[in-house]
Parts: structure tokens; sequence; C-alpha cells
């Protein structure tokens, strides 16, 4: 699928990635800003949704920018 379904994938609470990504066990989903500023605890500065990159190596990356070949690209898949 190409980068707009992966889009609307995510927005439907699915995790997606890209068959053209080097490393094992990468996706992407959507984090719920609300549910990320209950957790803190602190309302003064809420969360806004996000999308949060598993990397290769087991960690998290919230706020996940597209490159271009990523928006480009037409191998998105859900996972």
């Amino acid at each position: 699928m190409d980068f707009g379904e992966a889009i609307k994938a995510l927005k439907e609470g699915k995790k997606v990635a890209r068959k053209g990504w080097n490393g094992n066990g990468m996706y992407l989903y959507l984090a719920d800003g609300e549910l990320l500023t209950d957790a803190i605890g602190d309302d003064s500065f809420p969360f806004v949704d996000s999308v949060v990159m598993k990397t290769a190596d087991d960690k998290y990356c919230i706020g996940w920018l597209a490159s271009q070949t990523d928006m480009l690209a037409e191998d998105w898949e859900i996972v």
C-alpha cells in the first residue's frame, strides 16, 4: 500500500511498516496524546497524538517523521 493508506491504517489503530526497511521488527503506530498525558499525570503540558516508531533495537521514537522515500514508497504493510 502507499503512504496515504498507511496513514489511514494508523488512524484506525493499526501498526504499519515498510517491507524496504532494513531493521528487524520495526513498525509505526499512533500514540494517543490523551493517554500519554494521563500516564504522566500532568495535564498542564498535554501531549498530542504522535506517530511512534518501534526501532530495530527495541526502543520507541516518539514523533517519527517520514522521509521523502517513505512518503513515496508503495511497500507499506499492516503488521
